[in-house]
């Protein structure tokens, strides 16, 4: 493949902060980047081309986007694979990752599913569809995680059942498809970034340990505070994770590292996720400049760690939707060890994704696990000064 530039025309359905990134991560290669969004102005619209306005299921403004576009991809699980594989096939224009994957994670039960025909480790789970169904496992799994087969994010459609009795409130809060897990009692949560390039090659980024509160992710510290042994089978999970996907570009591969040493697959995101956001100043390609490598069909970029990395969200802290107005900026730009991101998003309301700050190793550090816990804490110092409430 010969490369030449100005770069081709990169199609993003989805214009929220993934997309916005992505263009901030290719502008310097020559990379043009159309977005396709509902939200007229929406966050990716200050760096990126142009705006086609639509929805996710509007098939003029996809067939649009293709129209317009050297490859297409997606940075939500929204996208409707159907009209994205249609759009593809009459522009003759290829769209990675692949519309049968995001067909397979769209609902998490298939998602599920696929892993186990593939031989890899998940936490017990099942489906449900009636408060005695959720009851049973409940009883039997002795806890669980209840959640929406499809739509679900930061959140938002997972419920915790802890006992028989809360089954019909649970099932009702969820108001669709559902499927139940066993409620693991974990050592921690961490992630590995995969990419899957041209011709099969596949690289991983080192494994970050993740830090969720109210299943909303708080903090990333790469790499991981964990031991070799479940770093080794960490890659080794993710790889065949990416051996089950199919089409270029990064996956976000959420795990459990589980109290007696297992590691099991928790969710598979097929774009460039939260967990992986400490790339942008801790690894030397960013994923998301990976992805748009990968997407291309172009060369993938190392994805070596540069410097240990935690990266903190930056959270909607209000009671209630409101224009966004962020304080306490200063403090973070000072700091000399971070780096801030803005989302662009019009309004704050709780616990909304609205920045996110990474704080790196200064040179000299010795990176052991106190390292890195110092650098937590520094991270969470600084993004807790932060508010969106009236000064």
């Amino acid at each position: 493949m010969s490369i030449t530039l100005p770069g081709p025309t990169l199609g993003v359905v989805g214009g929220g902060q993934l997309g916005r990134m992505m263009g901030e991560a290719v502008a310097p290669l020559g990379v043009e980047v159309v977005v396709l969004d509902p939200t007229p102005d929406c966050p990716a619209t200050p760096v990126v081309s142009d705006q086609i306005v639509g929805g996710f299921d509007d098939a003029d403004a996809i067939h649009e986007l293709a129209s317009r576009a050297d490859a297409l991809t997606f940075e939500i699980e929204l996208a409707d694979p159907d009209l994205m594989a249609e759009a593809a096939a009459e522009h003759d224009v290829p769209v990675h990752p692949d519309p049968d994957t995001l067909r397979t994670i769209q609902d998490k039960l298939v998602q599920k599913e696929a892993l186990v025909d593939a031989g890899i480790p998940v936490p017990e789970f099942a489906a449900v569809a009636t408060a005695g169904g959720l009851e049973r496992v409940v009883e039997e799994f002795g806890g669980a995680m209840l959640k929406a087969r499809e739509g679900g994010y930061d959140g938002r459609g997972n419920v915790p059942v802890e006992t028989p009795d809360e089954a019909a409130a649970a099932l009702d809060a969820i108001g669709g498809a559902a499927m139940a897990e066993e409620l693991l009692d974990f050592e921690r949560e961490i992630a590995v970034m995969g990419l899957k390039g041209a011709d099969g090659e596949t690289r991983t980024y080192p494994v970050t340990e993740t830090i969720h509160r109210e299943e909303i992710l708080r903090e990333s510290v790469a790499p991981a505070r964990t031991d070799d042994a479940i770093v080794a089978e960490a890659e080794s999970v993710a790889r065949d994770v990416l051996d089950v996907l199919d089409g270029r570009g990064v996956f976000g591969i959420e795990l459990f590292e589980s109290r007696d040493g297992e590691v099991l697959v928790n969710e598979i995101a097929p774009r460039p996720h939260n967990s992986g956001h400490w790339t942008i100043e801790g690894a030397r390609t960013s994923q998301f400049e990976n992805h748009v490598r990968a997407v291309l069909g172009w060369p993938l970029g190392p994805t070596d760690l540069v410097a240990p990395a935690v990266t903190a969200n930056v959270l909607g802290d209000t009671e209630e939707t409101r224009p966004a107005t962020l304080s306490g900026v200063d403090d973070v730009l000072r700091a000399p060890e971070a780096d801030f991101h803005w989302y662009g998003k019009a309004d704050v309301r709780p616990l909304r994704k609205m920045g996110h700050l990474t704080a790196t190793l200064e040179a000299g550090g010795d990176d052991g696990a106190a390292d890195r816990d110092d650098l937590l804490s520094r991270a969470r110092a600084l993004r807790d000064g932060l508010t969106f409430r009236d000064a």
